[in-house]
């Protein structure tokens, strides 16, 4: 049986020379990997379709067996081409994926993390690249995992803590009202990776070029 989603490309990786494991993040379907069968075949029909960021409607077919389904028509959307024409952009968008795929379950319904990360990549196409958008991004994945800072019981200075919650209560256009000093920066960045380590166990790699 075949079934449809909307999906954002998150990570590929090969499976043999002329097939590619796709890995999506979708709203109704959550995370989920499909096999895109002779993808890396010159007259594929998934030529040009499947990379890094990539939006697409798509269709496949589900195994009954493992949680690696088969990848059977793409219909791309947007492929958000400006994160991959600067290196900073691309380092911002990749270590967001990656910590979505850290703080996330496979195939659960992630409706608010698919929103989230569509509109930070889609802010990072538009806005130059800083650190206190990857700080506002682990803020805002934080609360809609239900594991936000509770902001009395931290030692962060007063000024952090008021600019840290106008950057998680905030859509991407609103938070570039909002500016972190640079130690406020280094304070909120250092915070948050021990906290993200904690509840997480770990870090995903690419943070500090993230932030860089």
């Amino acid at each position: 049986m075949t079934e449809s989603a909307t999906g954002m490309i998150l990570r590929t990786r090969l499976l043999t020379e002329t097939s590619l494991i796709v890995h999506w993040l979708t709203p109704g379907l959550g995370r989920l990997a499909t096999v895109a069968k002779g993808a890396r075949r010159h007259k594929s029909p998934f030529q040009g379709k499947l990379d890094l960021f990539y939006q697409a409607d798509f269709a496949f077919a589900r195994s009954r067996r493992s949680e690696l389904h088969t990848l059977r028509e793409v219909n791309l959307k947007e492929t958000r081409a400006a994160i991959r024409q600067d290196i900073r952009r691309l380092q911002q968008a990749a270590y967001a994926t990656a910590l979505v795929e850290e703080a996330t379950e496979t195939e659960t319904p992630l409706p608010e993390i698919f929103e989230l990360l569509r509109g930070f990549l889609d802010f990072l196409c538009q806005s130059e690249p800083a650190a206190q958008w990857i700080l506002a991004f682990e803020l805002k994945i934080l609360a809609e995992t239900g594991l936000q800072p509770d902001w009395s019981e931290t030692r962060l200075l007063p000024g952090t803590i008021k600019t840290a919650a106008a950057l998680a209560g905030s859509d991407w256009a609103a938070g570039q009202r909002f500016k972190l000093t640079a130690a406020q920066t280094g304070e909120l960045g250092q915070f948050l990776q021990g906290f993200l380590i904690f509840h997480l166990g770990r870090l995903p790699r690419g943070r500090a070029a993230a932030l860089c």
